[in-house]
């Protein structure tokens, strides 16, 4: 069993910066596959970033390249995404996505709304 729970969403103005956090707990007999998810309003679910499982090279959606980063703090085990440059299709709900024994959990999101 696995839990996600996403913070540090928020409103922001274009061109400012926010990091979300992704805390895992449970998943303790292999280590979860993870990723960032968002969904923009009236839009389908997206891929935004996560680390390639082969060799764990940061991969990102071409929307967000340049701008996102992923990082992983293996010891508070949580999944972070540093936004920079945010712009207002950005707007979205953002959700950590975990894969543990071939299931996938999902978090509750956190928002995030672009506006000046």
């Amino acid at each position: 069993q696995v839990q996600l729970v996403e913070s540090g969403g928020g409103l922001v103005r274009p061109g400012g910066s926010l990091r979300l956090s992704c805390a895992l707990s449970g998943g303790l007999f292999e280590q979860p596959v993870m990723a960032w998810f968002r969904q923009a309003p009236g839009k389908q679910r997206e891929f935004v970033a996560k680390f390639d499982v082969v060799n764990s090279d940061p991969l990102y959606a071409d929307a967000v390249k340049g701008r996102f980063t992923i990082s992983t703090d293996n010891a508070r085990r949580t999944l972070d995404l540093q936004m920079n440059n945010i712009q207002p299709e950005d707007t979205a709900v953002y959700y950590c996505k975990a894969i543990y024994l071939g299931i996938p959990y999902w978090g509750q999101g956190t928002r995030v709304t672009v506006s000046s």
